[in-house]
């Protein structure tokens, strides 16, 4: 009987811990939403940083124009971009038929992955809804200068 309370409190505890993690999680997501709407990000740069956080944005260039097309279709799929997103993505996607690589790239963009040419990379799917608008803006900005 002694084993199985302990059992039961040592589940409680990892219960417990798990949805501390969650909050924590939460708490930082939001901080980062906050830091972006603070410190929108501006221009070509082809690595913004993304508010205090340190956080730098993948470079967007003419080695990427595959992944930011896709990137692009994921937001306005999701919802996180309209108006002329889906023209731009359009127009990049003429650019690259019959290019493998940036087909392939096209694939990841599409699925949330953001590649830069500068080896950097960023899932949309672990981003706050804040910080995912933030991000395909800059996409979009970056991606409308590749046209």
């Amino acid at each position: 009987m002694h084993a199985r309370s302990t059992l039961i409190a040592l589940a409680l505890l990892a219960a417990g811990a798990s949805a501390q993690a969650n909050d924590l999680l939460d708490q930082l997501k939001e901080k980062a939403g906050e830091a972006v709407s603070a410190n929108p990000q501006g221009g070509n740069s082809g690595a913004s940083s993304l508010g205090n956080l340190g956080f730098k944005m993948p470079a967007i260039g003419s080695s990427t124009v595959g992944n930011a097309a896709g990137v692009l279709q994921y937001c306005v799929k999701n919802n996180y971009l309209g108006g002329d997103a889906a023209s731009v993505k359009d127009k990049l996607l003429a650019k690259i038929t019959g290019q493998k690589q940036q087909e392939t790239g096209f694939a990841s963009g599409a699925k949330g992955l953001l590649k830069g040419g500068d080896g950097k990379s960023l899932n949309f799917k672990l981003l706050s809804s804040k910080v995912k608008t933030k991000a395909c803006d800059y996409v979009l900005k970056n991606a409308t200068s590749l046209i």
